[in-house]
């Protein structure tokens, strides 16, 4: 069995998303209908920080913070969020397509 038969036939076995795959989902769901730019962040000096710094047009910014299907934030996370939160920066967990596509549809709708 070669390897891409055997990705899909084990995804088909599991149930739950990956964290990657919301992510990828995401990401293009960004670009493509919000003409947006998901950058990934990397912070060495602080820990917790969301997955994802959102650019959109108009100079709007969102940070994302990405998880699998049902997975919470950890404390640290929780913690830098809600300083972010309280600067004035938008900040979002995505955990599900339908949780994507949500954001995407409240953005368009100047809901956050």
């Amino acid at each position: 069995m070669c390897i891409r038969a055997y990705a899909r036939k084990c995804y088909k076995r599991r149930k739950t998303m990956l964290e990657k795959e919301v992510e990828q989902y995401f990401c293009k769901a960004v670009k493509t209908r919000l003409s947006g730019w998901p950058l990934k962040i990397i912070s060495p000096g602080q820990n917790g920080m969301p997955d994802r710094i959102v650019l959109l047009p108009g100079g709007k910014i969102y940070f994302v913070e990405l998880k699998a299907p049902g997975k919470k934030a950890r404390k640290l996370q929780e913690h830098v969020h809600q300083k972010l939160h309280d600067l004035g920066f938008p900040v979002q967990l995505i955990d599900t397509r339908e949780a994507a596509d949500d954001f995407v549809r409240e953005v368009q709708a100047g809901g956050i």
